[in-house]
């Protein structure tokens, strides 16, 4: 594989299209919106500098990287001549399922069509194609350039040959990919979602406030973030969605969101994103603490 293209220039769209093009592929980063796209690109070059700065790059090798990144508006014109396709839009479905029936419309019939979903099933988004043997979950972690892991999720269809390809490739990026199966959350988000859960429910019935609860987590199991700390990082929008998806499945009560966690998204307190979540960001995004609804 030479030729890259990554549909998403958020977060996780522009880490992937970082990783790869600084690791000697041609990548073209793809979003409808030109504003996100120039955001992307702009987070890439800063992530870039950072680097650079701790010497980790050289200033060659952030020219080199950022010239192998082609941004475009048109989903048709970024998928052309690829060879992989990582999608990276919004953890939603619908929109999921849209890009896909047109990835596999527009892009060549050897194309291997990617996505980073957290949670959704590979197999229902193989579904709408007419390539099942081609979809495959490449589950990132944020942030791409620094992390590790790379879950690679293969569908009911996927194949072997696309699954051995896709795991040789992750390596080539310097990751270390992790095969998993197709079931709701995979392994990573099964497992993270209900302790973040749990701790909102704790928050919510009163065990211990905000930085008590993160404190303990951090101090006493080592975790570089507190568990609601970390919820806002990931926005609170997509716990609840990854939630969701896992009460849908597995119809267990142990993976019902908390009401909190209900409740705060829907008063667009999603986090970081949003300014404020558990945590107050409005006027930085280091985590302040919020002194009155949560105690």
């Amino acid at each position: 594989m030479k030729q890259i293209a990554v549909i998403g220039a958020g977060t996780m769209g522009n880490g992937i299209a970082h990783v790869f093009a600084q690791n000697g592929f041609k990548v073209n980063l793809v979003d409808i919106s030109q504003t996100a796209l120039d955001k992307g690109l702009a987070t890439i070059t800063k992530n870039l500098d950072r680097m650079v700065a701790k010497e980790v790059l050289t200033t060659a090798e952030k020219t080199n990287t950022l010239e192998r990144i082609n941004g475009y508006t048109s989903m048709v014109q970024g998928a052309e001549g690829v060879d992989l396709i990582v999608e990276a839009a919004t953890e939603n479905l619908t929109l999921k399922l849209d890009i896909f029936k047109q990835l596999d419309e527009i892009s060549a019939s050897n194309t291997i069509l990617a996505t980073n979903t957290s949670s959704i099933s590979i197999t229902q988004i193989a579904a709408v194609t007419q390539r099942p043997d081609k979809v495959i979950g490449m589950h990132f972690m944020n942030p791409v350039p620094i992390m590790k892991l790379v879950e690679i999720i293969r569908g009911y269809s996927t194949s072997d040959e696309v699954t051995k390809s896709i795991m040789d490739l992750s390596v080539k990026l310097g990751k270390t990919p992790t095969e998993v199966n197709d079931y709701p959350g995979f392994v990573a988000n099964r497992i993270l979602m209900p302790m973040i859960n749990e701790a909102i429910e704790t928050l919510y019935t009163g065990v211990a406030g905000v930085v008590e609860i993160d404190t303990v987590m951090k101090l006493g199991m080592a975790h570089p973030m507190g568990p609601l700390q970390l919820a806002d990082f990931i926005g609170l929008d997509v716990c609840l969605f990854i939630l969701n998806v896992m009460y849908d499945g597995f119809k267990n009560p142990k993976y019902a969101p908390c009401p909190l966690l209900v409740n705060m998204v829907a008063a667009g307190k999603l986090g970081v994103k949003s300014g404020e979540g558990f945590y107050d960001y409005a006027n930085t995004r280091k985590a302040e603490v919020i002194a009155s609804q949560f105690k």
